[in-house]
């Protein structure tokens, strides 16, 4: 068992400290300050009564494969972004434990990929389409104002497409690594008087660490940017994401990952489990500069996404009424976003109506043919499900900002969110009844903040404010009595929360320190996992409460320090019962009151120290930590702490108009046996993701400036 705090990370936190006592008689350079939107207004971060980080493009890439957005974000406290070493699923994220619960995709934190939502209206979202070569900054918002969000907003990550002033550049790259990772991308961008652009498109390929995990992902993004006149622009944004085929090698009980790391379980291969999906969307945004205070903007957007999964549910499962082991989606949604905004020396509003629709049509299919001696597995078999399931929202809000006085910066918000589903069924028999219905959830979303500048280099807030969580499709999906049709008894959470911090600036860095406390009613839960069917429950209170503190300040001119940690104690306040190990007619099985909520580590640290000059050599260290993670809600097992380390050094030459660029990185360099990731409440008890070993990675890079 890896302790939290290995030696490997405490050797690498005394060469930061090392470097840093090295650098300390150089003049420090004042880093910039941080231009933020997510709260929907262009504010400077340092004056925000909220908890937000920015991390720009180039530094989300530096010394990195650029292949999934959880490699660049270990500096944000309070979210944990997990690569699962699975493309057949999502990178899991969660904020302050919100969306720690999702075995797939990305649930409780909403998702923007240039202000298009890549949550869709019930909750569920994810980040596949991210092209991280055209990136020009990721913002994450945390705490209280992620409520005027709507649906599903323990938090708010907002990925922004780079805006380039300066003239025409290309370029490329290739990446190789360890277990056949290949990557290879392409990108230009631009500006020709009031054109802009950006686009990019990368390839990439892995045979993967563990057997049975070889995947293929195809990424396009492009976004281009018209000066209509003196105060209106117009910005087109496309993107395409295909996974040809991703295998799935699902997750090891613990005699499983501890015997080998690199293997599946058996049923993995038998039924051939995988995923194929193709998605493409698009949207434009009109900003209009009506006079020197008022502006409005208009945001429309329209994607298509088609995903086939093969699941390893038994075939002796797939009774009369179950919906069999192949899922077959397609998804359109579309939406808009329309905003007023004034804004004077002292005060601004913006008013808004964001709507949006998804309109999903989901079949189901046995997953093998034939019976007896003759049936053959992971083979798409008999139609078992036909429906067309609707979720749509209308949701108007309004924020406003006054600073009464030059230190004081009052903030409100409320968002009013309506989110209505439906389903209709077309899969009618015999033994299967017409299973329509409907259901509507709604809830009022307030929010107060404040912030005191107690002196130029200090920030003082304190915020609070009420959220909401309604299930998604997914967790309707099924009934815990066994019979067919969306699960409408379900209720969504309501949250309420509260943060307390500080914000300084010394030495020529940031620094800031969060405090706070969430709790929440009828929390939605697994109630049983049986059979490859997961139903959910409303259960009692939780509480999340934590501690969030990081910094980021330069040692030198080309030496920059960077830490973050949290603490966060996430637990039931209620019992409920559940049922993921047995028949449920057997045993439902206590959660007590006070257990912690699976998925969420109490302690989390980051450290990374950067040197990177104008051109020659650079380099890198970077040490991660996080604590136990609890993997089902009964706390009958968990993932170990651990600790690893990384390293990267590159070269950057500049020949007239090329700039070349060449980068090897090892991560684990202690090559730690881990779990980077659990599967909650796992019904199999194969609750354990493992991470790779010890792994390299060698890229090149050209770049040409027109």
């Amino acid at each position: 068992m890896t302790q939290p705090f290995a030696p490997t990370a405490r050797r690498t936190v005394l060469a930061l400290a090392a470097a840093a006592a090295a650098s300390a008689g150089a003049a420090p350079t004042v880093l910039d300050a941080v231009v933020v939107t997510a709260t929907r207004t262009e504010a400077a971060a340092f004056d925000l009564p909220a908890s937000i980080d920015r991390i720009d493009g180039e530094a989300l890439r530096a010394g990195r494969a650029q292949v999934n957005l959880s490699e660049g974000l270990g500096g944000v406290p309070g979210l944990l972004a997990r690569d699962r070493q699975n493309y057949a699923q999502d990178v899991q994220i969660s904020v302050r434990g919100f969306g720690a619960r999702s075995a797939f995709g990305i649930r409780g934190v909403r998702l923007y990929v240039d202000d298009i939502p890549a949550t869709l209206p019930d909750g569920q979202g994810q980040i596949t389409n991210v092209e991280i070569g055209t990136v020009g900054r990721v913002e994450v918002l945390r705490g209280p104002f992620s409520a005027l969000y709507g649906n599903s907003s323990g938090g708010v990550l907002s990925v922004h497409s780079e805006t380039p002033d300066g003239p025409p550049r290309a370029e490329a790259g290739v990446a190789f690594g360890s277990d056949g990772l290949r990557r290879v991308a392409a990108s230009s961008r631009g500006r020709e008087g009031g054109f802009a652009y950006t686009v990019g498109a990368s390839r990439f390929e892995t045979d993967g660490y563990r057997q049975h995990s070889q995947a293929e992902r195809r990424l396009a993004n492009a976004r281009l940017n018209w000066k209509l006149g003196q105060a209106t622009q117009l910005t087109l944004v496309a993107n395409s994401v295909e996974l040809p085929e991703a295998q799935d090698p699902l997750g090891l009980t613990r005699a499983q990952w501890q015997a080998d790391p690199r293997g599946v379980d058996p049923v993995a291969l038998s039924y051939d489990t995988r995923k194929t999906m193709q998605q493409a969307q698009g949207g434009l945004v009109l900003e209009h500069g009506i006079d020197a205070a008022n502006q409005l903007r208009v945001m429309v957007y329209h994607g298509h996404r088609a995903t086939t999964q093969f699941q390893s549910i038994p075939s002796n499962s797939q009774g009369s009424l179950h919906p069999g082991g192949v899922i077959d989606l397609a998804r359109d949604y579309e939406g808009a976003d329309l905003r007023w905004r004034w804004k004077s020396a002292g005060a601004s509003i913006v008013a808004g109506l964001a709507a949006d629709q998804l309109r999903e049509h989901r079949l189901g299919y046995q997953n093998f043919i034939g019976a007896g001696p003759a049936i053959q597995l992971g083979v798409q078999g008999a139609l078992r499900r036909d429906e067309t399931n609707r979720v749509s929202n209308a949701d108007p809000y309004l924020q406003a900002e006054w600073q009464p006085t030059p230190a004081w910066r009052l903030s409100a918000g409320v968002r009013r969110s309506r989110v209505d589903f439906s389903s209709t069924d077309a899969y009618v028999t015999k033994t299967n009844p017409d299973d329509s219905g409907s259901t509507r959830y709604a809830a009022t979303l307030p929010v107060l903040g404040a912030s005191w500048a107690a002196s130029d280099a200090l920030r003082l807030y304190a915020t609070a404010g009420r959220g909401f969580e309604t299930p998604t499709l997914n967790e309707l999906a099924y009934r815990a009595s066994g019979g067919t049709g969306l699960n409408f008894g379900l209720q969504p959470s309501l949250s309420h929360s509260v943060e307390a911090g500080a914000k300084a600036r010394l030495a020529g860095g940031e620094f800031t320190l969060a405090v706070f406390q969430t709790t929440t009613a009828h929390e939605i839960v697994t109630q049983t996992n049986q059979g490859g069917r997961a139903t959910y429950q409303n259960a009692g209170a939780t509480r999340r409460r934590g501690l969030e503190a990081s910094g980021r300040w330069p040692l030198a001119p080309s030496l920059q320090a960077e830490v973050a940690a949290t603490w966060l104690d996430a637990r039931y306040r209620d019992a409920f019962l559940t049922c993921t190990a047995t028949p449920c007619a057997a045993a439902n099985q206590p959660v007590a009151a006070g257990s912690r909520i699976p998925g969420v580590a109490r302690t989390s640290a980051y450290g990374a120290l950067t040197w990177q000059p104008g051109g020659g050599w650079r380099a890198g260290l970077e040490a991660r930590a996080l604590g136990k993670v609890w993997v089902n809600d009964l706390n009958s097992d968990a993932a170990p702490g651990y600790a690893t380390a990384a390293a990267f050094a590159g070269y950057q030459l500049v020949l007239g108009a090329w700039d070349l660029g060449a980068l090897l990185r090892v991560d684990n360099l202690a090559g730690r046996r881990y779990a980077g990731s659990v599967i909650v409440n796992d019904g199999n008890g194969r609750f354990f993701e493992p991470a790779p070993g010890r792994t390299w990675l060698a890229s090149a890079t050209a770049n040409y400036r027109f």
